[in-house]
């Protein structure tokens, strides 16, 4: 099967390390990044911080809600976080890239299943949309965080 991908990108204003460690840590950092207008209901199920963290919790958009689970990897510590969903076969990856001594680039990217057709295509562009603008509320809540803890 074919998949699509949603990729939004922000410079945070805090060191590479700040922005990973609240990314990372589902405990006591990612849920401060999350948009309460779609997410709720994080819970850490093993683990915590990093790889081999499992989580659930429920994503909203248009008055629905859906449960996920995902389980945390790290490919580049410090660099690289994965969250699989995998009974939905998708991927949500973390990048942090530092940008000088006090500032870092941080991207989110999601790759899905791509269910082509009339329909796939409809839910392509809505869903393209909704998760540009999920990422921008979570990267100015990341950045926000972040500069908090600097």
């Amino acid at each position: 099967m074919s998949t699509y991908t949603v990729s939004h990108s922000a410079r945070i204003h805090a060191r590479a390390a700040i922005a990973y460690g609240i990314i990372a840590d589902y405990r006591g950092g990612h849920p401060h990044i999350l948009p309460p207008k779609y997410f709720r209901n994080l819970t850490v199920e093993a683990g915590g911080v990093g790889a081999g963290t499992h989580i659930r919790f429920e994503m909203g958009a248009m008055g629905t809600w859906r449960e996920a689970a995902a389980i945390v990897a790290e490919p580049e510590p410090g660099r690289l976080l994965h969250e699989r969903i995998a009974d939905q076969g998708i991927d949500t990856y973390f990048t942090v890239e530092p940008n000088g001594d006090a500032a870092c680039d941080v991207t989110i990217t999601t790759q899905m299943p791509d269910r082509g057709g009339l329909t796939g295509g409809i839910e392509r562009l809505v869903t393209t949309a909704l998760l540009r603008r999920i990422y921008r509320a979570e990267l100015a809540l990341l950045d926000a965080e972040a500069q908090r803890r600097s």
